[in-house]
């Protein structure tokens, strides 16, 4: 499936994300150019959105819909330094795209908060894994979220592009963000029902974008 069908088709089953269709393709041409610099991706959100977080670098370290075979030098080394399980592995591994989720670090957010204040735990990861052209996906329903906030200020300190994805207001986040992609709704709940097939198709778009032409 082509990209803009990607999103052709996403706009056919959420009709009510037609607002922010021209966000998510920007949003998606933003993590391409990124990946194709090298660069990485930290995600990070609260509560729901921070199982968010950890399901979007699910879909970007390994395949999602596709598989993502280890190719050239690589598959090679492994094979050659590993003998029979190189061979497996090189068989086996797929091939991922750099993400992080800053939620998932359960001994540094609690540090950060014991030691300084807990609305900085992801701001000091960003600190110490972000570098300019990374890109910082930042999530919360309210767009108020503190620690999401100060996550993106860092960001944007450090030469990081940013993505919001949020609920209709934009909260906070509305003019920090390079990209907001605030999709319809105020209801926690139900923000997040639409935020899931937004990252979806971002995440299919990249991999389409990356990956549609291997074996």
């Amino acid at each position: 499936m082509e990209n803009n069908n990607i999103i052709e088709d996403l706009i056919i089953r959420y009709p009510q994300l037609l607002p922010v269709k021209e966000n998510i393709q920007l949003a998606a041409d933003c993590l391409i150019k990124c990946y194709q610099q090298g660069r990485k991706v930290l995600v990070c959100g609260n509560g729901g959105s921070c199982s968010d977080s950890d399901h979007i670098v699910g879909e970007l370290m390994k395949g999602f819909e596709d598989k993502r075979p280890i190719t050239g030098t690589l598959k090679t080394r492994l094979s050659d330094f590993g003998g029979e399980r190189g061979d497996y592995l090189a068989a086996k591994l797929q091939q991922g795209l750099p993400a992080i989720s800053l939620t998932a670090h359960s001994a540094l957010i609690t540090a950060v908060a014991n030691d300084t204040d807990a609305n900085l735990i992801f701001a000091q990861q960003v600190v110490g894994y972000g570098n300019e052209g990374d890109v910082l996906i930042g999530i919360t329903t309210s767009g108020n979220s503190q620690n999401v906030v100060d996550a993106i200020i860092t960001a944007k300190a450090k030469g990081m592009n940013v993505i919001g994805l949020t609920g209709e207001s934009g909260g906070k986040m509305k003019t920090l963000c390079d990209i907001l992609i605030n999709v319809p709704g105020r209801r926690t709940a139900f923000v997040q029902e639409l935020h899931l097939p937004v990252y979806h198709a971002l995440c299919l778009m990249i991999e389409y974008y990356f990956f549609k032409n291997l074996p």
